[in-house]
């Protein structure tokens, strides 16, 4: 793929909806057209219609499209569109706003938010790999303050009110992962470090006691942030610096780009963000490539707005 320098050069070069239509199908089948419907790579395309293909299996026969099942299916935004929306989000170091992006794209405010909703859906990261080494472990509350709202709508005295809970880890000098959680009880911290961390890692955590019940699985070190310790040495440095640095970049996108997420939505902007901390090392064009990539599914507007 080419090297992009600049914004402007990858709107020159995916200028047309065919280009994009060739190069989602180099990215999705990687020059093998397969079905959506049975997988199958016994299929043909249309001479009439170059866009369409049609499955030779006999208990098939569909016909299809490159964007048959994925996140572009029944879209009406044409695909130079797309690939730009996804070439910012993936690219942008603190991503965009709705209202920006609708500004940026000539759509309206709301096909915007959809439309970043299903490319957050794209960063997502579904890959089983776990986190090895030494795994610092923290969690974190993403909302406004209590302070700031108007008296009326407090739901506690300068407190955490109705914050939600961000569980992460982070392998030093790689990888973040996150999840929201409802509370930070024993089950819902155990359940998470086991989906984040390979067992006989270091686990690095501060005092809380929730991370008691997964200690015998890792080599389990502390740090008490209650007396004032953060960085202490023992057979490695013990500290949760990399995962509350990470947390003042999760927090400067939602508090400076977005102000407000909704807690149901909120687990798309953790991943949007740990997408690009996670490729921080790669050249854009290849953070574009590897969100086309992850193209499969889709993300319906009903199911965004159902409480």
């Amino acid at each position: 793929m080419k090297t992009f320098k600049s914004i402007l050069e990858f709107q020159k070069h995916f200028n047309t909806d065919e280009k994009c239509r060739e190069f989602l199908e180099l990215q999705r089948w990687n020059g093998t057209p397969a079905c959506p419907c049975c997988g199958s790579v016994n299929v043909k395309r249309f001479a009439t219609n170059n866009k369409i293909f049609k499955c030779k299996e006999k208990e098939c026969r569909q016909k299809f499209s490159v964007t048959v099942g994925t996140i572009y299916e029944n879209s009406k935004l044409p695909l130079t569109k797309w690939f730009l929306a996804t070439y910012i989000l993936s690219v942008h170091s603190k991503g965009i706003s709705s209202l920006q992006l609708a500004s940026w794209l000539g759509i309206t405010q709301k096909t915007a938010w959809h439309l970043n909703h299903r490319i957050r859906k794209m960063l997502s990261n579904n890959a089983p790999e776990l986190l090895e080494g030494i795994c610092e472990i923290d969690e974190t509350y993403v909302g406004g303050k209590e302070s700031n709202k108007h008296k009326n709508k407090r739901t506690s005295k300068g407190g955490i009110g109705k914050k939600a809970m961000v569980l992460g880890a982070i392998q030093r000098e790689g990888k973040v992962k996150t999840k929201v959680i409802p509370q930070t009880n024993i089950e819902n911290i155990t359940e998470a470090v086991k989906e984040f961390i390979a067992p006989d890692s270091i686990m690095v955590t501060d005092e809380h006691h929730a991370y008691n019940r997964v200690k015998n699985l890792y080599e389990h070190k502390t740090i008490n942030h209650r007396q004032k310790q953060y960085v202490r040495k023992d057979t490695i440095l013990v500290h949760t610096n990399n995962i509350e640095g990470y947390w003042n970049i999760l927090k400067k996108q939602i508090n400076g780009i977005h102000h407000f997420v909704s807690p149901k939505h909120l687990q798309r902007y953790c991943d949007e963000s740990a997408f690009r901390f996670n490729n921080r090392e790669a050249l854009q064009d290849e953070r574009f490539a590897t969100a086309l990539a992850n193209c499969e599914g889709t993300l319906q507007y009903k199911t965004l707005i159902t409480k």
